[in-house]
């Protein structure tokens, strides 16, 4: 089981969820935010720490959001436009820093027009 990030993130890219990830297993694509599901521990402290509420417990998701799951997977598993290999699982999204890509997904989606809180 794992935590994942929602349509909400979209053009927010607020990285409070983060600051607050002691498995440093939230990774920064383009438009938005996507959690490593081999890497989580399932703590919750994102879910607490996201102003946007984009977070969800997966068997939380609703089902507007349920393509977001594996969607998030996607992001390591798929070669993302501009990178030779898919990212699989680096150990650290801070080590690894922006990735500045995002899945086919995300990428389609029109411009958000949520700002921070």
């Amino acid at each position: 089981m794992t935590y994942v990030i929602g349509s909400a993130c979209v053009d927010v890219v607020d990285k409070s969820c983060m600051q607050e990830c002691p498995a440093d297993c939230i990774y920064e694509g383009d438009r938005m935010m996507y959690i490593n599901p081999n890497e989580c521990v399932d703590c919750g402290a994102c879910r607490i720490a996201c102003r946007m509420d984009a977070i969800y417990f997966e068997t939380d998701l609703p089902d507007d959001e349920a393509r977001f799951l594996e969607d998030n997977a996607a992001f390591f598993t798929t070669t993302l436009p501009g990178r030779d290999a898919p990212l699989g699982d680096p150990g650290g999204a801070t080590k690894l820093g922006r990735v500045g890509a995002d899945t086919p997904l995300v990428a389609s989606l029109p411009p958000s027009t949520a700002s921070h809180p």
